[in-house]
């Protein structure tokens, strides 16, 4: 049974149109390549009925095919008043020793809702190796992305249910965050201090893994995530854009190497 859209609060026709042209700039600049009509018409539907953003992290386009995140899945069931996400381990499927989990989930529209469900696996097999060991987070994220995709009707895969991205979402520890005075090295946005250690890591071990120019990678997450520079990039900002040179860099490595080169590398003081 697929569910009543019209229910979904929309925006008006001005502030779509506004959405609508923020996320065609913002998917020209990001993404690297031309839109083609089909990219741009997939947008343009996924704007008006889910008022889905891409500045807000919602969307992703990799290799030329939209995404949604757990963030834009999120968004939707707020909007629409969500009563509930229940999420169960499927313990009969599950093996610690080797790493895989099954999770089962289920999201209620309304209370008299009888549940749509999804469920979610993760092993070492079907992760991206930069989150080896968190396959439980993944398989839970992944179940519960079904269970809402299932529920509001969307066909478009999300992010978190691929098995070569990276996890974006899961990856945040559940204790109090660092004081806004930490430092990273210079470093010191409040919003994502204490996380930026970990990020760091994953995208030095991106660049080493696939030889990339570290400068070059720095100049193209700037204008990625739409900042002067990478240090005042958000953190999902951060993990939208390793989710995104993680996909370039494993399918077109060539292309990415050349969208590389088109930034300036700045000069290098030498005395």
């Amino acid at each position: 049974m697929i569910p009543n859209r019209a229910r979904a609060k929309r925006p008006n026709s001005n502030s779509a149109k506004g959405l609508m042209k923020e996320n065609l700039r913002l998917a020209r600049r990001r993404s690297g390549w031309i839109l083609d009509a089909e990219e741009i018409t997939s947008l343009r539907t996924l704007t008006e009925e889910f008022s889905l953003s891409i500045s807000k992290g919602d969307l992703l386009l990799l290799n030329q095919n939209w995404y949604i995140t757990q963030a834009g899945l999120l968004h939707i069931a707020h909007r629409t008043a969500c009563a509930g996400i229940h999420v169960q381990q499927v313990h009969k499927f599950c093996d610690p020793i080797v790493g895989r989990w099954v999770f089962r989930a289920t999201v209620y529209r309304s209370p008299l809702s009888r549940g749509f469900v999804g469920y979610g696996d993760a092993d070492p097999s079907n992760v991206s190796s930069l989150v080896h060991g968190a396959e439980m987070r993944v398989a839970e994220t992944r179940a519960v992305n079904r269970a809402l995709r299932k529920a509001y009707g969307i066909g478009l895969c999300s992010v978190e249910e691929l098995g070569w991205t990276p996890r974006v979402a899961d990856s945040r520890p559940s204790g109090p965050a660092a004081p806004s005075t930490a430092q990273n090295n210079g470093h010191g946005n409040g919003h994502h201090n204490g996380q930026q250690p970990r990020l760091r890591d994953r995208l030095c071990l991106l660049i080493r893994q696939h030889g990339l120019d570290a400068t070059l990678v720095k100049a193209y997450a700037a204008d990625y995530c739409g900042t002067a520079a990478l240090r005042d990039a958000s953190r999902d900002q951060i993990e939208a854009f390793i989710s995104h040179l993680a996909d370039r860099a494993a399918k077109d490595r060539e292309s990415l190497l050349c969208h590389l080169n088109s930034y300036p590398k700045p000069e290098e003081v030498t005395k």
